[in-house]
């Protein structure tokens, strides 16, 4: 293993909900700033779903969910008994399942867990869910690394560090009502970073993650003037980030990585999810009991936990949301590779999503290519929020692309990459950065191609999955890369 130098450290900032479409110098000059100076990775998706808490545990282990485990914002744990429900945006919850699960809530090692393991540190700074803060380091109490929610004060690792930061850049913020822009928090975690990376005790990889544009757009509208006044607001945090990194990270060999998890799409019309399996026979809820054969779980991505999931009620359920016209991209679990039990459905592990927690039915909503009221294009059906705002969880490719930039001394400059890659890759992609030897199995490959050692890109070729019964028929594009496969998006 070749020696580390005492400097090498990486910044992953996150900008969560940010599509790559309102990278624009009107709105986000500090991001445009970075691009001139790194690569800009222009084909780049999320996992499905493409949920926050499916997405950021994906972005730390490497790992599709199927192999991580964390299915979606929320579950159904069918391995236990009696069967749990799972929100993860408790942290508090997550922790307890891991101690639970004798610490292996999520199927494979982490980022922090990997550092830890090296006699490495890692600090998070977050403002999404309390949830999403610990997710990104689920074992960061354990481990002694820290820890700092933006609101929620029980989620910090160290009270006593959390009280010194409120001496310096006074109280924790308070959660903002649904509808204002969510951007002290911003700020507070932004000072409390750099004033981290900054000291003797700088971490060897800091994530700084700012819960906004994702908040605001789904309680204003993606483009709405709010939603555009908070993502201003985090770019010009993150040009505090980035001044620091002109002046003293990139000369004592910082790297910088910027990336979103999601995309948003917006609301056109209402779906009922409920209503369509009642009228196949199915006695409906959000939560187990004894009266409930089919468990739907709230949300924006469609997943349907059968009482008995025998191949007829699989097929029966599966069916009648195949009639809806709102039903869009639709998964069970595998006859094959390729095709699920119900007929007109994908197998499931096609998207990555074949693990015990899975649903047994999986759907996206319809989503179509029109023009929101703010001139963007992706439209859809949603069972849970108003027409107009944005919500994210399915297959469209305005929710599945994401934000990737990298700078600093190891990576190209000026560039923009049109290889394919995921957030999958940016846990091998930074233990390459820090010179780590890869101990573990990845999904994701080491983003080789951006260096500025390498000259050569990768091939990649794509191909795309049909399946139909009756007037239901979809497809799904993947795209492999290095050995590495991608979803890229579905439409029915």
């Amino acid at each position: 293993m070749k020696h580390v130098t005492e400097n090498n450290r990486v910044i992953l900032v996150s900008f969560d909900g940010l599509r790559t479409d309102l990278i624009r110098n009107d709105i986000t000059p500090n991001l445009i700033r970075l691009q001139r100076q790194g690569v800009t990775l222009d084909r780049h998706r999320t996992v499905y779903p493409s949920e926050t808490r499916a997405a950021m545990p994906s972005l730390v282990t490497g790992a599709v969910p199927g192999r991580h485990g964390m299915v979606g914002n929320a579950y159904l744990d069918r391995t236990v008994t009696p069967p749990f429900y799972a929100d993860t945006a408790d942290d508090g919850l997550i922790e307890a399942l891991d101690q639970a699960s004798s610490n292996s809530i999520m199927g494979t090692a982490s980022l922090g867990e990997i550092l830890a393991g090296n006699g490495r540190t890692m600090a998070v700074y977050a403002s999404n869910s309390p949830g999403t803060t610990r997710l990104f380091h689920h074992k960061a109490r354990r481990m002694g690394h820290l820890s700092i929610n933006g609101h929620h004060r029980p989620a910090a690792t160290s009270e006593a560090y959390l009280s010194d930061l409120e001496k310096k850049f006074g109280p924790l913020p308070a959660s903002p009502d649904p509808g204002i822009p969510d951007l002290a928090s911003q700020s507070f975690l932004t000072s409390a970073a750099l004033d981290q990376i900054c000291s003797d005790a700088a971490p060897d990889l800091t994530v700084l993650s700012f819960g906004e544009p994702d908040i605001s757009s789904h309680y204003c509208g993606t483009g709405e003037a709010r939603t555009l006044q908070a993502l201003r607001w985090c770019d010009e945090q993150f040009g505090r980030v980035l001044d620091w990194f002109e002046t003293d990270g990139r000369k004592n060999g910082y790297q910088i990585i910027v990336v979103s998890d999601h995309g948003h799409v917006t609301v056109k019309a209402r779906a009922d999810v409920h209503g369509a399996l009642r009228d196949a026979g199915f006695k409906t809820g959000v939560a187990p009991s004894a009266e409930v054969d089919a468990i739907v779980i709230p949300g924006q991505v469609g997943a349907v936990y059968l009482a008995d999931p025998n191949e007829r009620n699989v097929t029966a359920a599966a069916s009648a949301l195949m009639a809806a016209e709102w039903c869009g991209p639709i998964f069970t679990r595998g006859r094959d590779e390729v095709h699920g039990i119900a007929p007109g459905s994908f197998a499931r592990s096609l998207a990555g999503m074949e693990h015990a927690r899975a649903a047994d039915v999986l759907f996206s909503f319809r989503s179509d290519d029109e023009f929101d009221d703010f001139g963007l294009m992706g439209r859809t059906w949603s069972d849970d929020w108003p027409i107009g705002f944005g919500v994210h969880g399915g297959l469209h490719i305005k929710e599945m692309t994401a934000v990737c930039i990298m700078a600093g001394s190891k990576f190209k400059s000026d560039e923009v990459s049109t290889v394919p890659s995921g957030i999958v890759d940016i846990t091998p992609t930074a233990l390459s950065l820090l010179e780590l030897k890869q101990q573990f199995t990845f999904d994701g490959r080491v983003l080789a191609e951006a260096f500025s050692s390498h000259q050569s890109a990768p091939d990649f070729e794509e191909r795309l999955f049909e399946a139909s019964s009756g007037n239901f028929a979809q497809t799904l594009r993947h795209i492999r890369c290095d050995g590495t496969s991608y979803v890229d998006s579905a439409w029915r």
